[in-house]
């Protein structure tokens, strides 16, 4: 399996490595169709964040919609070729501003139970 790199700074990209079996799971997973909620944890600083990007970037390149929502760093992608999810992601965002981001992250969560659930 190829390394995906993330970018940390305008010019400067991290490629991980030991990531491969992890990788790889996430592959199988969205293989398989899989729809039960994993829990990912561990100590501050071990790599949490950036396996879910590097996740996010690993299911783009399969094809997949993609949602990635940080509410502790206030970041929000939205990889979708559908319109529909990207005009109300950005509707609970604006929503959102005047709220805090747990109301963005528990919105989006709503709205991707409805997605899987349309499916």
């Amino acid at each position: 399996m190829r390394r995906i790199r993330l970018k940390f700074a305008p010019y400067i990209e991290v490629e991980f490595v030991d990531r491969d079996l992890a990788l790889r799971q996430v592959e199988e997973w969205a293989k398989e169709g899989m729809v039960n909620v994993q829990v990912v944890y561990g100590p501050e600083g071990c790599g949490k964040s950036a396996w879910l990007k590097q996740s996010a970037e690993l299911l783009r390149e399969l094809g997949f919609d993609v949602i990635y929502v940080n509410p502790i760093e206030k970041e929000v992608m939205a990889e979708t070729g559908v319109t529909d999810v990207k005009t109300r992601l950005a509707e609970i965002l604006r929503e959102a501003a005047e709220n805090t981001w747990v109301r963005v992250a528990w919105a989006v969560v709503d709205m991707a139970r409805e997605i899987i659930r349309l499916a």
